[in-house]
């Protein structure tokens, strides 16, 4: 009996790690861009947890692997500014909750979206971020995934990157089909000026008909 209360003790303490070791994992701060093609344009979503039971989350600041563009998405309560490099390269972006509101609170998460591009041409980019507390702590999420693939305990944010299938970025393709849409437009308005000139001159022909009808 002793011996069944024993092993039943040691299960639960394993589940209670294992469970207190995920929610840990959860809370890392984190980068997703479904779709995000080497060479291409894509919008990153950052996933901010506030990790502290009595500071809230005041700022973020991400680090970019010299970007020719960056956008950031508004957002209520906060600000934002993008750092550049003597080369007009988006090098950082920085968000900062407004003087007067409360950031993001214990237990609670908030998305920051960015809209950058052209990316890397490679299979992996490193987007370092530090979290900054109401109360001061700065919390630096920049550790490399272990040579092993272990996880650190402040994992840098990674996006994983499709390998381009085609040339041009994003941009490029957009352009291309605006055009091709354009000279679709010309040649309708142009097939279109025939087909009434057509028409109004099957008109002027019957009407002459009609008249010398009516004379003969």
């Amino acid at each position: 009996m002793r011996t069944q209360i024993s092993r039943a003790c040691t299960a639960a303490a394993a589940a209670g790690l294992i469970l207190l070791a995920g929610g840990t994992a959860s809370a890392h701060v984190t980068a997703d861009a479904p779709g995000a093609t080497q060479g291409s344009y894509s919008v990153i979503t950052f996933k901010v947890p506030t990790e502290s039971a009595t500071a809230n989350t005041t700022a973020l600041t991400v680090t970019l692997p010299n970007l020719k563009s960056a956008r950031t998405e508004p957002i209520p309560g906060w600000s934002s500014k993008v750092d550049h490099n003597d080369k007009a390269e988006a090098t950082s972006v920085t968000w900062t909750a407004d003087p007067g509101a409360p950031g993001v609170g214990p237990g609670q998460f908030q998305r920051f979206v960015l809209s950058v591009g052209p990316l890397p041409t490679q299979h992996e980019i490193s987007l370092p971020a530090t979290q900054t507390y109401s109360d001061g702590k700065v919390v630096k999420w920049d550790q490399p995934m272990g040579k092993d693939g272990s996880e650190p305990e402040h994992p840098a944010p990674t996006l994983t990157l499709a390998a381009a299938t085609g040339g041009g970025d994003g941009h490029h393709v957009d352009s291309a089909a605006t055009e091709t849409s354009n000279d679709t437009d010309d040649t309708a308005r142009w097939l279109g000026g025939i087909g009434l000139a057509l028409g109004l001159l099957g008109v002027a022909l019957g009407v002459g008909n009609v008249i010398r009808g009516r004379r003969a």
